[in-house]
Formats: C-alpha cells, structure tokens, sequence
C-alpha cells in the first residue's frame, strides 16, 4: 500500500493499526448465514477466520498477502509480506476444503523462508544485509506444474531498492530475478512509482509464458491516487514475457472514488490489490479501499486486455493521450453480507462438485490484533463480454 510521509516501514498498514485502536474495536466477522445471489456474478460460499497470534512452523500467521492453488499439488500457496515481526519473509503452504454453503478452516501444512540471491533467508528488517533488499512480499503464483513459483515484493525504497519479479523453489531456494521495466524503478523530481504503491498484483496466464502485473497506485507522472472525491489517475496493468521481461503490453486501468470517507485522522485510499487470468484476455481486477475509522472495502471487476489503448510508450498518461480499459463490476465484496478485513489475495479454487467456479480470497491482518486473517470462498458466474475460462486447469 502507499505510504503517507510520516508513517514508518509499513506505510499506511501502520496507520491503519492506530486508527482501529484508536478506535477501541475489532472488526465483526462471524460466520454468515446462506446468501442469496449479492449480484448476478459471486455468491458466498463461506468464511474463516485466523486469529491475529496464530503460529505455525516457529511463526506468526499473518501478513498474507498472496495467494494461488496448484491443481497438480493439491494445495494453497501463501506469501506473507513479514519481513521480520512474526518470522522471516516466507511462504506456507496450506488445504481449504468447502462444499456449496460452507468453507472449512485452513489446515497450513508448511512453512518455508524464501532465500535471497545469496542462498540465505532474507534477513530480517532490522538487520539487513548490505547490497540485498528486504522484502515487501505481495503476490505470488506458482509456475504451471507447481515445481517452482513467482513472487513480487514492493522494494525497499528507503535503501534504493524498486520492486521485484522473483522465482523461487517451493522449498524457499532462490531461482533467479525476471527483469522489470526501467519505469519500475525509484526516480526523483516527482516521477516513478510511489513507495509501498507498486507490484500489488500478479497473473499468469494459461500456458504460463508471460505474466500480469499490476501497479496498486498511479506513478507519480500519471497522476494523484484516488480519494473519495474523485478517482484519481489511472493504475497501469504491464504484460511481461517470461522469462526474459520483455514489455509485451501496458494498459491504464481506472480505479473507483475511495467509497468511504475517513472517520478519525489517517489514510483513505483505493488502489488494485491484486489482478487474477480468466483464460487468455480477461483479468479480474480487484481494489482494496480502506479509510480510517470506517473500515475496508473490496470491489472485484473483470476487463479485457485487449480493450484500451497501449501505454507503454507514454512516459506520462494525461487527458487524451490514452484510452484506459473498460471494467465490468462483478461485485462489491461488502454485499456478500460479510464484514471484510484488508483482503489483498485471490485465486482460484478447484471446482465446486457441480462444475461450479470458485474463487478464494485471503486478509491480510498487518499483524494487528484488532483484525483477523480471513479466507473467503465464493462461486463465480461469469459476467457477460465473451468466454472466460474460471479455473487455471489449463496450465
């Protein structure tokens, strides 16, 4: 998430903390009852929830940012964006169970520290080792066959690092780097991207040649981040070729007003926590709001990638030098009937016995006590616009 200039390592994350403490409360998740359709395209399936000092493998749950299934594992794959309070950057490895009106409790069955270039576990935020970054892990996928995976971080950017494309073994060894475009990088004179406002999202698509990766807020050249007034400049969604890093296409994708205003001093924004293939050419699109003293927020749209202007070549989006992409709203998370923690991840899960389409969203908790880690199940219908495919049983 993007950073106010006062706030410490974790951007408006710690901001966020304060204001629900300052607060005095926690936020009233508790298993819903059945729904009917919220919208004609998601209907609930079910909640569970983590508490904040649930540990596992020497660790704290919490933090989880990403999340993918492998249908070749049978398994979850989850990244936490800890870099040192509840454990090492990390990932685990967990089984979701759900039927048509329930979700089962995660059952985590391992925990892995994702290894720098230099073969050691990245070192802790208040240690860190010259010439490496810490990590600010916000995505994660895993390559098709399920042998080894992708990750994002954010970047260090008080130490000059930008953000990261890595691939990794499942056992947390470090594969390599993917290269990123130039226009990732930190620059100065108000240009660049904006710290803890970058590689929120990431997608693979079918055959697992090239990849989706989405910026949370808007570069600095492009534009202001949304506030409840006015939506802001858009957010550019960039397609690599892997393994090289070759720009393949960019598109300006248009985020809401932040839906709340805030109600105690703090952040209030809205920007694309993380992006997920339906087939070739659909993404779906996910903004996460959150407003100080009014709590989160989290609407899922679908595009097309081929709908919009290319915006690789333009060194600054302004009015009438592009065209941003049209977005169809699937839903808003919030008519589910469910209090919504920070969800930054989603993926999808295998089907439902009837052949139905299920997508699994994750919270991260930021480590605070007056939030949960919350998992969410939903069966997803197909907006109309052309054939999608709802699971990545193609890869």
């Amino acid at each position: 998430m993007t950073s106010p200039p006062a706030a410490r390592a974790r951007g408006w994350h710690r901001l966020a903390t304060a204001a629900l403490l300052l607060a005095g409360c926690t936020l009233p998740l508790r298993p819903p009852a059945p729904q009917p359709l919220a919208t004609p395209y998601l209907r609930l399936i079910g909640t569970a929830e983590l508490a904040t000092r649930t540990d596992f493998g020497n660790t704290t749950v919490g933090g989880l940012s990403g999340i993918d299934y492998s249908p070749e594992r049978g398994e979850y794959l989850l990244v936490s964006d800890d870099n040192g309070i509840g454990g090492p950057a990390r990932i685990y490895t967990a089984r979701l169970s759900y039927g048509a009106h329930a979700l089962s409790a995660p059952e985590f069955t391992g925990m892995q520290p994702l290894h720098d270039p230099g073969g050691q576990p990245f070192a802790s935020s208040w240690w860190p080792r010259p010439g490496v970054d810490r990590p600010d892990a916000e995505a994660v996928r895993w390559l098709p066959g399920g042998q080894s995976l992708l990750w994002s971080s954010e970047g260090d950017f008080g130490r000059g690092f930008g953000p990261q494309l890595r691939e990794s073994l499942p056992d947390g060894r470090y594969l390599r780097a993917i290269a990123l475009p130039a226009g990732f990088a930190p620059q100065e004179g108000g240009r660049g991207p904006r710290a803890n406002g970058t590689l929120e999202g990431l997608a693979l698509t079918p055959d697992g040649r090239s990849a989706w990766l989405s910026m949370e807020l808007p570069l600095r050249q492009d534009g202001e981040p949304a506030t409840p007034a006015d939506p802001g400049a858009p957010v550019r969604l960039t397609a690599i070729e892997l393994p090289g890093g070759r720009v393949l296409r960019q598109i300006a994708y248009p985020p809401d007003r932040v839906p709340l205003k805030r109600r105690l001093p703090g952040p209030q924004l809205n920007g694309v926590s993380e992006i997920l293939m339906e087939g070739s050419h659909h993404l779906l699109v996910l903004e996460r709001s959150y407003s100080a003293g009014a709590g989160f927020g989290a609407r899922l749209y679908r595009i097309d990638t081929r709908d919009g202007s290319d915006t690789r070549l333009l060194d600054a989006l302004t009015a009438g030098n592009h065209r941003p992409v049209a977005k169809t709203l699937v839903a808003d998370l919030a008519a589910l009937g469910i209090a919504l923690d920070n969800i930054e991840g989603m993926t999808w899960g295998p089907r439902l016995p009837d052949g139905g389409c299920v997508l699994v969203f994750v919270s991260d908790n930021n480590f605070n006590p007056a939030q949960v880690t919350q998992f969410i199940a939903a069966r997803y219908h197909e907006p109309p616009g052309g054939p999608g495919q709802c699971t990545q049983e193609a890869r």
